[in-house]
């Protein structure tokens, strides 16, 4: 997938469980602040959400792209 910084996501899955409060932000919008390595072979986003600027990473194949 080709993403970018400052790109604009939609959260679509969670690979894992998380607590109910980030299973809140499925659908929600974020933008890409930055991109880490996370286990040595998949690549992780850092996205804050546009709603309250709450930032935290996601794998790249649970986000798509959302046209401007």
């Amino acid at each position: 997938m080709d993403l970018e910084v400052g790109q604009r996501v939609q959260v679509r899955r969670m690979r894992d469980r998380v607590d109910k409060k980030l299973a809140a932000r499925l659908g929600e919008t974020a933008v890409i602040q930055d991109f880490k390595v996370l286990d040595g072979q998949n690549i992780g986003a850092l996205v804050s959400f546009e709603s309250d600027d709450f930032t935290t990473w996601f794998f790249e194949d649970e986000l798509r792209p959302v046209a401007d």
